[in-house]
Protein backbone atom coordinates (compact mmCIF):
# COMPACT_ATOMS: atom_id res chain seq x y z
CA UNK A 1 0.00 0.00 0.00
CA UNK A 2 1.47 3.29 -1.02
CA UNK A 3 1.48 5.87 1.72
CA UNK A 4 -0.46 9.30 1.06
CA UNK A 5 1.97 11.94 -0.29
CA UNK A 6 3.75 14.40 2.53
CA UNK A 7 2.79 17.61 2.60
CA UNK A 8 5.30 19.83 3.32
CA UNK A 9 5.46 21.73 6.77
CA UNK A 10 3.31 25.19 6.39
CA UNK A 11 5.98 28.58 5.87
CA UNK A 12 5.74 30.05 9.48
CA UNK A 13 6.90 26.81 10.94
CA UNK A 14 9.48 27.16 7.82
CA UNK A 15 10.74 30.81 8.75
CA UNK A 16 10.83 29.84 12.72
CA UNK A 17 13.06 26.68 11.82
CA UNK A 18 15.24 28.34 9.30
CA UNK A 19 15.90 31.70 11.33
CA UNK A 20 16.96 28.82 14.41
CA UNK A 21 19.31 27.35 12.43
CA UNK A 22 20.79 30.77 10.97
CA UNK A 23 20.82 31.80 14.71
CA UNK A 24 22.86 28.66 16.08
CA UNK A 25 25.15 29.03 13.11
CA UNK A 26 26.01 32.57 13.84
CA UNK A 27 26.58 31.30 17.27
CA UNK A 28 29.15 28.08 16.55
CA UNK A 29 30.87 30.34 13.10
CA UNK A 30 31.48 33.76 14.91
CA UNK A 31 30.43 34.48 18.49
CA UNK A 32 32.34 31.10 19.58
CA UNK A 33 35.45 31.79 18.02
CA UNK A 34 35.41 35.58 19.05
CA UNK A 35 34.98 34.65 22.47
CA UNK A 36 37.98 32.29 22.60
CA UNK A 37 40.08 35.31 20.87
CA UNK A 38 39.28 38.06 22.94
CA UNK A 39 40.67 35.65 26.07
CA UNK A 40 43.49 34.97 24.00
CA UNK A 41 43.98 38.36 23.29
CA UNK A 42 43.14 39.55 27.15
CA UNK A 43 45.72 37.38 27.99
CA UNK A 44 48.30 38.67 25.78
CA UNK A 45 47.64 41.88 27.21
CA UNK A 46 47.89 41.39 30.73
CA UNK A 47 50.79 39.44 30.02
CA UNK A 48 52.33 42.20 28.16
CA UNK A 49 51.37 44.82 30.95
CA UNK A 50 52.80 42.95 33.72
CA UNK A 51 56.05 41.89 31.68
CA UNK A 52 56.41 46.07 30.66
CA UNK A 53 55.67 46.85 34.46
CA UNK A 54 58.35 44.13 35.82
CA UNK A 55 61.00 46.63 33.18
CA UNK A 56 60.26 49.38 34.92
CA UNK A 57 60.93 48.43 38.41
CA UNK A 58 63.78 46.71 37.23
CA UNK A 59 65.14 49.87 35.70
CA UNK A 60 63.97 51.70 38.65
CA UNK A 61 65.43 49.61 40.99
CA UNK A 62 68.78 49.19 38.85
CA UNK A 63 68.86 53.17 38.65
CA UNK A 64 68.03 53.58 42.31
CA UNK A 65 71.26 51.07 42.65
CA UNK A 66 73.74 52.96 40.77
CA UNK A 67 72.95 55.94 42.16
CA UNK A 68 73.44 55.32 45.84
CA UNK A 69 75.58 51.90 45.75
CA UNK A 70 78.52 53.61 43.83
CA UNK A 71 79.76 55.32 46.64
CA UNK A 72 79.37 59.17 44.95
CA UNK A 73 80.95 57.92 41.33
CA UNK A 74 78.32 59.85 39.55
CA UNK A 75 77.34 63.03 41.69
CA UNK A 76 77.94 66.29 40.63
CA UNK A 77 78.25 66.93 37.15
CA UNK A 78 78.04 63.10 36.54
CA UNK A 79 74.79 62.64 37.88
CA UNK A 80 73.31 62.13 34.74
CA UNK A 81 75.90 58.79 34.05
CA UNK A 82 73.21 56.40 35.55
CA UNK A 83 70.59 57.44 33.42
CA UNK A 84 72.19 56.66 30.74
CA UNK A 85 73.83 53.11 31.57
CA UNK A 86 70.15 52.10 32.40
CA UNK A 87 68.91 53.38 28.94
CA UNK A 88 71.37 51.68 26.95
CA UNK A 89 71.21 48.44 29.34
CA UNK A 90 67.24 48.84 28.54
CA UNK A 91 68.07 49.67 24.20
CA UNK A 92 70.48 45.84 24.84
CA UNK A 93 67.88 44.39 26.20
CA UNK A 94 65.19 45.31 24.05
CA UNK A 95 67.43 44.68 20.96
CA UNK A 96 68.00 41.26 22.35
CA UNK A 97 64.43 40.35 22.52
CA UNK A 98 63.94 41.42 18.93
CA UNK A 99 66.78 39.52 17.45
CA UNK A 100 65.08 36.22 19.45
CA UNK A 101 61.85 36.62 18.48
CA UNK A 102 62.81 37.29 14.93
CA UNK A 103 64.60 33.67 15.38
CA UNK A 104 61.98 32.58 16.64
CA UNK A 105 59.60 33.30 13.74
CA UNK A 106 62.30 32.24 11.07
CA UNK A 107 62.43 28.90 12.71
CA UNK A 108 58.71 28.51 13.29
CA UNK A 109 58.59 29.47 9.17
CA UNK A 110 61.25 26.19 8.04
CA UNK A 111 59.45 23.73 10.47
CA UNK A 112 56.06 24.60 8.02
Amino acid sequence: MDSPPRRPPPLPQLVIELRDLVVTYVKQQTLVPLQKLGRYVGFGVLGSLLLGFGVVFLAMSGLRALQTETDGTFSGDWSWVPYLIMIVVLAIGGALVWVLRGANRAGKEEAR
